[in-house]
């Protein structure tokens, strides 16, 4: 099993330090994340905290020493016991699934750090190697939506591919526009958000406009009613799932078994849990690819570093952060990815 490649990785954490990391995005709002940084025998461990609720975030702050986590453990040891700590002290997150992203960025960092330790890296304890990583840009189109956006990115670099999301506001012309550039690889519909910023409720019309818009693309995170269910038939392998997938468990649950999934390791909380999950996708030939959340520090070369060992030539929603800024400029590193050489811990570039 593959979490049994790591589960006896020994790590020693003498200390810990917390580092608020904030940014302007280009979906129009202030991305707030904190890096989590696990000392011991000289080297350091970084997580990435991916909460999106920036309150969360300052309440971080106000408690910097908070968590029991110095120690000497294997990683096994050390994920059972961070599993007992409340991670969010004297309140309640927004969302319950935070508490999976700040427990993987704590988990996370202690992979790093325990891979260091011993002089190794990712790759060289799996007994893999890392590959180039494929990579779509995610964006949302402009208000009103016309397309002009992939357009504009498209002029800049014609080999691009898109991640968007789709809204009701989105008309056929604006569909036929997107689809003539044979460029979207993912339409991810939102269907499975509940009182968040970025909900989409089901939408007959624009679900059947996707569908039939976007024959090759695939299609995420769909709400399954009695209007909307009978559109995916025959489209069902093209369906993706992205926000329920947090366990093998959450896999099972699916209404039909997937072709693909959305793998976000924030999501899954636990090293096993993402392992886990990864093991049973091969298991059943369950295509993966790796998905983003604006990450503004480590947190984004962890997803680099997944992808490559286990889903590189997918279309991963993992660009390089440089292309969520409100204005990207210079020039932007295109895909595939490469590695660089001689790397230890979790570590990618």
């Amino acid at each position: 099993m593959l979490y049994d490649a790591v589960a006896d990785l020994e790590v020693s954490i003498d200390s810990y330090s917390l580092d608020r990391r904030e940014r302007d995005t280009s979906s129009g709002f202030t991305r707030a994340t904190t890096v989590f940084s696990l000392y011991g025998d000289g080297d350091v461990g970084r997580g990435e905290d991916v909460t999106y609720d920036t309150d969360a975030h300052d309440a971080l702050d106000d408690s910097p020493k908070a968590f029991d986590l110095t120690g000497a453990y294997t990683l096994d040891e050390f994920s059972a016991h961070v599993g007992d700590i409340d991670f969010f002290p004297g309140e309640e997150p927004g969302q319950a699934v935070f508490r999976n992203y700040r427990r993987w960025a704590v988990e996370s960092a202690a992979l790093d750090l325990a891979l260091r330790q011993a002089d190794t890296n990712l790759a060289e304890q799996l007994d893999r190697a890392y590959e180039p990583v494929r990579f779509v840009v995610s964006t949302r189109l402009e208000d009103p939506p016309t397309g002009d956006r992939v357009l504009e990115w498209l002029d800049r670099n014609p080999a691009l591919e898109f991640k968007l999301d789709p809204t009701s506001e989105w008309t056929d012309d604006v569909v036929e526009r997107l689809a003539a550039t044979d460029a979207v690889r993912t339409l991810d519909l939102k269907g499975q958000y509940h009182g968040t910023s970025v909900d989409q409720p089901a939408d007959p019309d624009l679900y059947e406009r996707i569908v039939e818009g976007f024959p090759e693309a695939l299609i995420e995170d769909p709400e399954l009613t009695e209007e909307t269910r009978p559109l995916f038939e025959g489209h069902e392998g093209r369906v993706t799932w992205d926000y329920p997938i947090r366990s093998v468990e959450t896999v099972e649950a699916l209404p039909w078994e997937p072709e693909w999934l959305n793998v976000k390791p924030s999501r899954f909380g636990s090293v096993r849990s993402l392992f886990e999950t990864i093991e049973y996708c091969r298991e059943h030939g369950i295509g993966m690819f790796g998905g983003g959340q604006f990450e503004l520090d480590v947190g984004r070369q962890h997803l680099h570093a997944i992808a490559s060992l286990f889903y590189p030539t997918a279309p991963n929603d993992v660009a390089p952060k440089a292309y969520n800024d409100p204005d990207p400029g210079g020039d932007l590193p295109s895909s595939p990815l490469v590695p660089s050489s001689d790397l230890r811990g979790l570590a990618w570039k």
